[in-house]
């Protein structure tokens, strides 16, 4: 059983930045492509951002520029770089690996930008 383990959420002010980090426990991280997704209160689950085997990434609009997604094989592990948060980045943030037609998510952590 794959197990996805995310952290680096917290709470931070507008303009700031937060980097989340998601740590898989099996090999077959290396066989997926990762990705965040976030959840809003009262909103659905959202795609932010997906990074490929190859490398290739794709952004939400409303985060392009600001956030970046990254992944290190060796280390299993994907991060996204958020910069410049506003409210509307609010949400639980949530570890996705997709590997053929399977999909595993992690527990999410929460993002809370705030005066």
């Amino acid at each position: 059983q794959v197990q996805l383990v995310e952290s680096g959420g917290g709470e931070v002010q507008p303009g700031g930045s937060l980097r989340l980090s998601c740590v898989a426990s099996g090999a077959i991280f290396l066989f997926g492509t990762v990705g965040w997704f976030r959840q809003a209160p009262g909103k659905q689950r959202e795609l932010v951002a997906v990074i490929s085997l190859s490398g290739n990434t794709n952004y939400t609009d409303s985060v392009k520029g600001r956030f970046t997604i990254s992944r290190d094989n060796a280390e299993r592990t994907v991060y996204l770089q958020m910069n410049s948060l506003n409210s509307e980045n609010t949400a639980v943030y949530y570890c996705n690996l997709r590997v053929n037609s399977m999909n595993y998510w992690g527990k999410g952590t929460l993002v809370t930008v705030s005066s």
